[in-house]
């Protein structure tokens, strides 16, 4: 298959070589008009393909320490995005790559010998949530602090498209690639902070007008007042529960619609 032009929301399939197996997948998923390229299981190959995959399909044979730097490197793009990653492989290497690529990464995993049919009932059916996601509002969460990064990707990813990035570059790195409706900013990071990310975003014409909400621990006085200049959406303590956030976020975005109404 040509790999020389991906296409936007590709399924991906990696693998150290292209194989019987691999070409197999290819064509079952270009039968069923399921867009997939083919990728090595190398930073550059992966480097090639990271802004166009929507899903990975991951065949973990002759897997190796020699290919560490290129799952941690992959368990990183999608932790920054929301594709998911599908697992092929004996159970040894199965649970091997799982010590590099945590569970919450995975859409599903595959056993060898597995049956075709389920692969591509899978990827179809996540697919078809992807093509659903795309009409969703867009949600950016930067904050460099994982754990809860993920606990509100977990809160919000049901009714949003979510991004996740840890630091300052890293959003703006996204923001380069992908469309924002809303960012969810951390008030203190390392290198530079919510503030400095905010002001940054408020100089830049393709990202001034993105609205932004701090979502932090710091309630003291100072701290609001210091970002109020740059007239960020709101102010949320991170000791708000899923369900406040999610209210607030779902008023946000229908006082912005009633207001576009001119209402």
């Amino acid at each position: 298959m040509d790999i020389s032009s991906p296409n936007k929301n590709s399924i991906i399939v990696v693998a150290k070589a292209e194989g019987f197996l691999i070409k197999g997948i290819e064509d079952k998923l270009k039968e069923n008009s399921l867009p997939n390229q083919f990728a090595e299981l190398t930073i550059k190959e992966l480097n090639r393909v990271n802004e166009f995959a929507e899903l990975y399909v991951i065949n973990l044979n002759d897997i190796s320490d020699d290919d560490v730097e290129a799952l941690v490197y992959l368990r990183d793009k999608v932790g920054e995005s929301d594709s998911q990653i599908i697992l092929i492989g004996e159970p040894k290497d199965i649970e091997w790559t799982l010590k590099i690529i945590p569970p919450t990464e995975l859409l599903a995993q595959f056993e060898r010998p597995f049956e075709m049919d389920k692969l591509i009932k899978t990827v179809e059916k996540y697919m078809d949530s992807a093509e659903a996601r795309d009409k969703k509002k867009r949600i950016l969460i930067v904050d460099d602090d994982i754990t809860y990064m993920r606990t509100v990707y977990g809160w919000l990813k049901d009714k949003y498209y979510v991004g996740m990035a840890s630091s300052g570059m890293q959003a703006i790195s996204w923001l380069a690639k992908n469309k924002a409706d809303l960012i969810l900013l951390d008030y203190q990071m390392p290198v530079a902070d919510g503030p400095q990310i905010l002001s940054m975003l408020k100089s830049d014409t393709a990202t001034e007008d993105v609205p932004v909400m701090f979502l932090t621990g710091k309630d003291d006085r100072e701290s609001v007042m210091a970002v109020m200049g740059l007239k960020p959406v709101d102010y949320l303590l991170k000791t708000i529960d899923k369900e406040g956030l999610n209210h607030k976020i779902d008023s946000f975005f229908v006082k912005e619609k009633l207001n576009k109404l001119g209402k």
